[in-house]
């Protein structure tokens, strides 16, 4: 399939700029691949669609504010995004503005923090060494900014709120550059209301990175790859999801960072293993879902390899109406928006 064939027209009032009061009250498309069905319903009424048996799947990933402001020693202002670290101290960003950032430059963020420019990539992007005088982290806590979406519109200095909202309740494991969106909905509330079903809920972690909304960049999807991710499950989760699939039972993966790490791990080793793993698998048009049996997903941008992935799950003509069923009934879209529950 050509990746122009997951395009739909979307007002941009419906791009979803802030969160709801309460999480719970996001409104949810419940969308029965079985019965070819689409029904409005709100989130709060998740748990009512879920079985005695059910495995439910979170990435319990936290995102760190990756977004830093700087200037450099003449005094011009420099923008850097945090992308991965490849050696202690050292990280690949994406810089604006990039042209002026040539080898040696320096940048100045605090009194403790600055960074030189030790290369930059075929792909645009700059990689700089950080100087740091305590703890980065700390830094980071301190001067950082989350780094929202850029449908996301923010004056700057706006961004207190963002650091609660744009992080799930359950997160734990720092290391993301992006929020798995479709946990944002979850309340402590509702996760007691699913573990009182007797329905286990099991933590993965997959440190959301670029490629998980990098922009698809051919036009046949046979030559797209997403670029790989680490995730890590651990003994007692690939232990529980293992006995599910024996007996049948279904695994809900919440968010497409969940259904790719354990599609992955499964399409590799015909089972879910534990350690430390890479995600490389591209999920197109044609791929067989061994792993999963249900998904909570946002919605998610137009031409985009998270849209190919449910489009692949739900099936590309249905999931494509349930999208224009979105727009047609003004569901938020995004990052901050509403969800939808694929069974």
């Amino acid at each position: 399939m050509l990746i122009s064939e997951f395009d739909y027209e979307l007002p941009d009032d419906l791009i979803a700029q802030n969160p709801l009061q309460k999480r719970e009250v996001s409104r949810m498309m419940v969308v029965d691949r079985e019965n070819q069905s689409v029904k409005d319903n709100n989130f709060f009424d998740f748990p009512k669609y879920l079985k005695k048996g059910d495995v439910v799947v979170v990435n319990n990933t936290k995102v760190f504010p990756a977004r830093l402001f700087g200037k450099s020693e003449t005094g011009a202002k420099i923008e850097l995004f945090l992308i991965e670290e490849v050696d202690d101290g050292t990280w690949e960003t994406l810089a604006r503005p990039a042209r002026r950032l040539k080898t040696g430059k320096k940048i100045i963020f605090s009194d403790d923090l600055t960074a030189e420019v030790v290369e930059k990539t075929s792909e645009g992007r700059v990689v700089v060494q950080f100087d740091f005088q305590r703890n980065f982290d700390d830094i980071l806590d301190e001067i950082g900014q989350t780094p929202l979406p850029p449908y996301i519109k923010r004056e700057d200095g706006d961004l207190d709120k963002d650091r609660k909202r744009y992080q799930t309740v359950y997160a734990k494991e720092r290391g993301a550059i992006a929020a798995p969106t479709a946990g944002l909905h979850f309340t402590p509330d509702i996760l007691a209301e699913i573990k009182s079903k007797e329905i286990d809920i099991k933590e993965i972690t997959l440190h959301v990175g670029y490629g998980t909304f990098e922009p698809v960049r051919v036009e046949n999807l046979s030559e797209h790859s997403v670029m790989s991710e680490k995730f890590e499950i651990s003994q007692k989760t690939s232990e529980s999801l293992n006995r599910a699939k024996t007996e049948n039972r279904r695994i809900i993966a919440i968010g497409t960072t969940t259904t790719r790490a354990l599609e992955t791990t499964f399409s590799k080793y015909g089972k879910f293993t534990s350690g430390k793993q890479i995600a490389d698998l591209t999920i197109t048009p044609g791929y067989n879902f061994r792993a999963i049996k249900g998904l909570l997903t946002n919605f998610h941008l137009p031409k985009s390899s998270l849209l190919v992935l449910v489009s692949t799950f739900g099936g590309f003509d249905f999931i494509m109406k349930a999208y224009k069923h979105a727009v047609q009934e003004k569901y938020r879209f995004y990052s901050y928006g509403d969800c939808m529950f694929i069974f």
